[in-house]
């Protein structure tokens, strides 16, 4: 019997964005688009273009460096959304515009108050548009775990007539059961046939939304959507490396599929988007969590001394995880070796790029003996958060003697060159360092989250900090990341960091207003 493709549908830089905290520039988002290319991902869902111009421009710079991988854009059944998609993706080598609107009875009463004729009726409009910019349009029914069967066949007709080439059925709140997922999708997989590609999109809310994706496969479903490390907006979405290697190590199972995923590149990729997003996954995550392949029990240890086999039902290597070749670098390590291993690492940088952080892992290489990977990812992906004509931290001084009161002096780089040095007090010395750089740069944030972590091990380990700052009444927590040998300065790092992502989303945001009032 011939094997049928799982066509592996990545949505880490658009619904995996949407987790509090995970929040990515340009810059790291195409770092992260050229890794899903390497794991061999068929759809790179790179973002939301109507959403923001930060979107918009990141999707285009992603189609145009992406060529093996389609690039596709989420957009609403709205004209604008269509064609703001078809602007950013329109250089890209493979293509596709993802629409969508809701068909669950719930969802068209209360959010679009529409009919289901009105629905059906703006569904085919959207679809029909999209396809005059490109051959390959998704059609999604969101909430089509919540949706009535026939009126998933009802508008999937129309769509797929108006030329859409893939049916997405979203479990959009994450309630429905393997056997009621498997239900739904072999149900419209009878009646579409080979019209269109069935697609499943499950969230996480009950814990399985893994498992609904393995059902779907297994009832006719042709694709599924799902992100790295199962990152997504509340409880997150199907993780990529868990149906993967779920696919791959029960093969007797789902003999008759496969997909074109590279394991050897999940690990990398996992590591790669927790660094960059500040979110790791939990220790005893499936796959990629650091306790997957530990083995503490006496009687585990001995089986595997034995035979490997006895416990583990895929070896670490499989998804490219080498435990003997993480220790890497050292202070005598010279620039060619330092290529090599961000190449290793799936790094693509530019010429300044590199050279900034060859810089940095000089200095770093100074105070701290052994260099790890995690401790490269750390130093690449903490040089690509850095922002143009942002706050820069030139240097910082505590001052914190017995019985004192906690101090700090603090020089900061301003965006127009000048470097401004002040001092303050605070309750503590991160308050003082804090309260001392809203005094220079005129600001006022509230820190909401404060979190440590080292990246790597020894004493000389640096530390990665991870502040959550509002900044102003009714804005939103913005994330910043900071990373030193000294938590203090990876601290300053941090807050200085979330503030120029503050600074650049006003900017952004009245660029926008500026450009609305202009084309009135």
């Amino acid at each position: 019997m011939e094997k049928e493709q799982i066509i592996i549908f990545d949505t880490t830089l658009r619904d995996g964005e949407q987790s509090p905290g995970a929040s990515m520039n340009t810059k790291e988002k195409i770092q992260i688009a050229t890794q899903l290319e390497r794991l061999g991902v068929d759809v790179i869902e790179a973002g939301f273009a109507a959403a923001s111009k930060g979107d918009f421009e990141a999707i285009n710079q992603i189609a145009q460096v992406v060529k093996n991988s389609t690039v596709c854009s989420l957009a609403r059944a709205l004209e604008r959304d269509i064609t703001e998609a078809a602007k950013a993706i329109e250089v890209a080598p493979k293509k596709r515009i993802h629409t969508f609107i809701a068909t669950s009875p719930i969802h068209m009463e209360y959010k679009l108050k529409m009919t289901p004729e009105q629905v059906i009726k703006k569904a085919v409009e959207a679809v029909a548009l999209a396809k005059s910019f490109v051959d390959d349009v998704e059609f999604s029914c969101e909430d089509a775990g919540r949706s009535e069967i026939s009126f998933l066949k009802e508008i999937s007709d129309a769509v797929i007539e108006a030329g859409a080439k893939t049916i997405n059925l979203p479990d959009t709140v994450g309630i429905r059961l393997p056997d009621e997922i498997a239900n739904m999708v072999s149900q419209m997989h009878q009646y579409i046939g080979d019209r269109a590609i069935i697609s499943v999109h499950n969230h996480n809310d009950l814990g399985l939304a893994v498992a609904n994706s393995l059902a779907a496969i297994s009832s006719g479903a042709r694709q599924v959507e799902c992100t790295i490390n199962g990152l997504g907006e509340r409880a997150g979405n199907a993780a990529l490396e868990e149906i993967v290697m779920a696919l791959k190590v029960r093969e007797d199972i789902f003999s008759n599929v496969y997909t074109n995923i590279n394991t050897k590149e999940i690990y990398p990729a996992s590591r790669m988007i927790a660094t960059i997003t500040g979110i790791e996954p939990q220790p005893n995550k499936a796959i990629v969590g650091k306790n997957a392949f530990a083995h503490e029990s006496g009687i585990h240890q001995d089986g595997m001394l034995k035979n490997r086999k006895t416990y583990e039902i895929f070896s670490p290597e499989e998804i490219g995880l080498n435990k003997e070749d993480t220790l890497v670098l050292g202070k005598h390590s010279g620039r060619a070796a330092f290529i090599d291993k961000l190449k290793k690492l799936g790094f693509e940088l530019s010429e300044d790029e590199l050279n900034s952080v060859f810089e940095r892992f000089k200095e770093l290489a100074d105070r701290k003996k052994d260099i790890y990977d995690d401790d490269i990812r750390a130093l690449i992906t903490s040089n690509m958060t850095s922002i143009d004509k942002s706050y820069e931290l030139v240097a910082l001084q505590l001052m914190d003697s017995t019985g004192g009161v906690p101090s700090a002096a603090v020089t900061i780089k301003t965006p127009d060159g000048k470097e401004i040095t002040d001092a303050g007090i605070g309750d503590g010395t991160i308050d003082a360092i804090f309260k001392t750089i809203d005094r220079i740069t005129k600001q006022h944030g509230k820190l909401m989250d404060y979190k440590v972590k080292s990246v790597s091990k020894g004493k000389d380990a640096l530390a990665n900090v991870t502040v959550q700052v509002a900044f102003g009444e009714n804005e939103p927590a913005l994330i910043g990341h900071g990373l030193s040998v000294d938590t203090m300065l990876a601290s300053a790092r941090a807050y200085i960091g979330a503030l120029n992502s503050y600074l650049t989303m006003q900017g952004m945001l009245k660029k926008r207003y500026e450009d609305s009032q202009s084309s009135i």
